[in-house]
């Protein structure tokens, strides 16, 4: 790896002594590149416009006394060297502008020079990650002469639990970003949040989003990478798939890979998601729809980065970090044998548990803000309610009225279709009250589900009859109407409706006992597979 050394331009002390006679004293910058054991290949200078004559002398010297250091010389301004914010600031944005290549290069990062002010702000920056390298602290030394001595000083935060205090205002830029600028005020999800975002940048373990579906994982999955892009900690993509979408051969392609010719239609190599996210984020949502060939297959990839696509017997290498996202309980799906109990304890590190929309209501009008904010964007239209409507939508939004199914999705969906047709850019009172009978009615549709049940129990039931029918009732005879549909006769379903009673019994007759309660519908097993056939 290239040795590559960050450093501020000394004003005094890099321009001590005169012609040869400079070569007497100890000048940081230049001493630093005269220790032979500390072979430096480039040397980026920052300094202020006003001093580049002085810099390039300095680089001068730098490359008659370590010939093979490249230097490059950074221009980079601020008003008054001891403000503080000025100078961070600055020195920030060159953080940010700089390509930095932490494969191939190892970053030393030179406090010794510049006002204390540059000093202290060099030291936050690569304790925050925007310097990804170690600091370098030379200093004169009696015996030394002109290179004087250096030390190196690995950051280790953990070490600095005072000094990390003064990050606070780092902290709450983090903070913000992941929950997209948004000024929530639920004071669980705040506190889930703030340990959060210390999590994505100490840790590279996975994380489990948990949650209902619309809370939010997807999108907090992305500011985590975007928080963890911004303070270096990642440098390749953004990879995210739904495992619900994901089956048999496809999972496996799409997930590990495949060689060509690995099965029909595989024409010709894919490198699949894990490779992708190579360096980068993997967010995995609905991990708990992955069938458990491919669990078994993911659980080595994370634990040995490593993994070997469909029909190739050669490993892939692949340092990605897991965010996984569920709504389902997964420990419940351990104990019925649909989800790994080491992959869970692989990926459970971390869990955190999302709440829905109405479990932090008086988050809701920061989050309309947002929506209507997000839309000026997408679609570059500035929309507003007028003062009224804005007032009739939120004392719906707050009430109990309002269920939120969808979480988020649904706000989103709303302010959507208000914001499309609001007229000049202005949600008026008829729209909101549009809006609110359109919500009341999708909320009181059934879910899919029930809607899917209702629709079994209506192939053989009339309506009128089926409205004649308790709900505990339906539920019961639905059942019964499966195990039938699902068994080749009469004495079949019989056994496995009444396979504990049955055996309490001095005789059994389990078809007379079926056919009597499918009596009490006017039905029958035949009608039944019959209806069903045709």
């Amino acid at each position: 790896m290239a040795t590559v050394v960050i450093s501020l331009l000394g004003t005094v002390l890099d321009q001590k002594g005169r012609g040869n006679n400079r070569w007497d004293k100890w000048r940081p910058n230049v001493a630093v590149c005269m220790h032979p054991e500390l072979s430096i290949d480039r040397f980026e200078m920052i300094l202020h416009p006003k001093y580049t004559r002085m810099g390039q002398k300095v680089a001068e010297d730098i490359n008659e006394v370590s010939p093979n250091t490249v230097v490059n010389i950074h221009k980079v301004s601020w008003e008054d060297p001891w403000d503080f914010e000025q100078v961070y600031g600055a020195l920030h944005d060159f953080a940010n502008s700089y390509t930095f290549d932490r494969e191939n290069d190892e970053y030393y990062i030179h406090i010794t020079t510049g006002t204390h002010v540059a000093q202290i702000c060099l030291y936050l920056l690569t304790e925050a990650h925007y310097f990804p390298g170690k600091l370098l602290q030379t200093s004169p030394s009696p015996s030394a002469g002109a290179k004087g001595q250096y030390h190196i000083i690995d950051l280790d935060l953990s070490k600095y639990d005072q000094i990390a205090q003064r990050f606070r205002h780092e902290q709450l830029t983090g903070e913000q970003l992941l929950k997209s600028g948004i000024s929530t005020h639920n004071a669980q999800f705040n506190k889930l949040i703030n340990q959060l975002e210390q999590v994505a940048i100490r840790s590279s373990a996975p994380i489990l989003l948990t949650g209902p579906t619309g809370a939010g994982k997807s999108q907090l999955a992305r500011q985590i990478y975007t928080l963890k892009k911004q303070r270096g900690q990642v440098k390749g993509e953004f990879v995210a798939v739904n495992c619900a979408t994901l089956h048999g051969d496809n999972a496996m392609s799409t997930l590990f890979g495949h060689k060509k010719g690995a099965f029909t239609g595989a024409l010709q190599t894919r490198l699949g998601l894990l490779k992708t996210a190579h360096d980068g984020l993997l967010f995995l949502d609905e991990i708990g729809e992955l069938g458990l060939d491919e669990q078994a297959m993911l659980l080595k990839s994370i634990e040995e980065k490593t993994f070997y696509p469909m029909g190739s017997d050669q490993p892939i290498q692949s340092n990605f970090q897991l965010i996984a996202g569920t709504n389902q309980n997964l420990h419940k799906a351990v104990l019925e044998g649909k989800f790994r109990e080491d992959l869970l304890a692989r990926i459970n590190l971390w869990s955190y548990e999302l709440p829905g929309l109405r479990e932090r209501i008086e988050d809701l009008e920061p989050n309309l803000e947002y929506e209507l904010q997000q839309f000026a964007k997408q679609h570059g239209s500035l929309v507003t309610f007028n003062s009224d409507a804005k007032q009739l939508f939120l004392n719906f939004a707050l009430s109990p009225a309002a269920l939120w199914k969808a979480n988020f999705r649904d706000l989103n969906a709303c302010v959507l279709r208000m914001a499309t047709l609001a007229p000049g850019g202005r949600i008026t009172e008829n729209i909101v009250q549009e809006e609110i009978l359109r919500l009341k009615k999708a909320w009181q549709s059934p879910t899919p589900l029930l809607d899917k049940r209702i629709r079994t129990l209506q192939q053989f039931l009339s309506k009128e009859t089926l409205e004649e029918i308790d709900l505990f009732d339906q539920q019961q005879l639905l059942y019964v109407i499966e195990v039938c549909l699902s068994t080749k006769n009469l004495a079949e379903a019989g056994r496995k409706l009444f396979n504990v009673s049955r055996m309490q019994k001095k005789t059994t007759n389990d078809s007379h006992r079926l056919r009597t309660y499918l009596g009490k519908y006017n039905l029958s097993f035949e009608q039944l597979h019959s209806s069903s056939v045709s």
